[in-house]
Parts: structure tokens; sequence; C-alpha cells
């Protein structure tokens, strides 16, 4: 499981022009699986990103959670993060989990971020989607489990 975790003043994504998920201050997630990822890279993950400290204090310094915040997340499903450019030109996405199996987690993924408390909006899983950020910092972290 990959995520590309992005600290944003504010997001939104849109599928054919409506907007499907809107988020003032907190995170924005880039959700990718690969073939072996589980519950357990889930519960791993939303432990990690709700007690990741990238959010200022009152003295500046980057040592508040999304929790201690009170911000949003905007979890958006982004296959192309297995994408393997070794070879030629063209990405191979073999590394990817297939759409059936992979919207069972990138769900699964979501509901327990939501069990935190948070606040959570959700791209549509599988649509071609438009994607608006203004990135705070900026901040951009990858995790991996």
């Amino acid at each position: 499981m990959r995520v590309v975790v992005q600290r944003v003043q504010n997001a939104k994504v849109e599928v054919d022009k409506k907007e499907v998920g809107k988020i003032d201050k907190g995170l924005l997630l880039l959700v990718g699986f690969t073939l072996d990822d589980s519950e357990k890279e889930i519960d791993w993950m939303v432990n990690k990103i709700t007690n990741l400290r990238i959010f200022d204090d009152e003295d500046g310094v980057m040592n508040l959670s999304i929790k201690d915040v009170n911000g949003s997340i905007l979890s958006v499903s982004q296959f192309t993060l297995y994408a393997d450019s070794k070879k030629g030109n063209r990405p191979s996405y073999i590394n990817a989990l297939n759409g059936d199996k992979a919207i069972v987690l990138y769900e699964k993924f979501n509901k327990k971020l939501k069990d935190t408390g948070l606040k959570v909006e959700e791209g549509l899983f599988g649509a071609d989607m438009k994607v608006s950020l203004l990135n705070d910092g900026p901040v951009t972290i990858i995790l991996e489990k």
C-alpha cells in the first residue's frame, strides 16, 4: 500500500465537472494498492496518517497531527502509484492491484479513517477525476507499507 500525503489548505475532486469531494484545511491522500495488500496494511496506514505530525504548532514547528488541528481528509484512489517505468516509455501497471480487489480495500481504508472521528471525503473509485489542491508548505510525504 502506498499513499501520497499532501498537507493542503483546501482540495476538491470532480467527476464529469461535478464536485464529489471537498475539504478545507487537512490532508489530500492519493491511495494505491499492490498485489499482496490486506487489512493489515490498512490498519498501519490509518494509524500512521492520523498521527503524522506535519501541521504547525504555535511556534511554527511541524508538531501537530490532523486530529490535533481538527482537519479533514480527501481520499482519492490512484492505481498509477504502482506504475513501473523502468523499461521503455509506457509505464506498466502490473504491480497495481486489480480494480475488483482494490475497491474493497479502498472502501475499508476510508471506513477506518472515518471510524477515527475525522471528516473524510472521497473521490469516485475508477472514475476519471480532476483533483485540485492548494498544497500548504508545500508538504508532501510518501508512505508505504
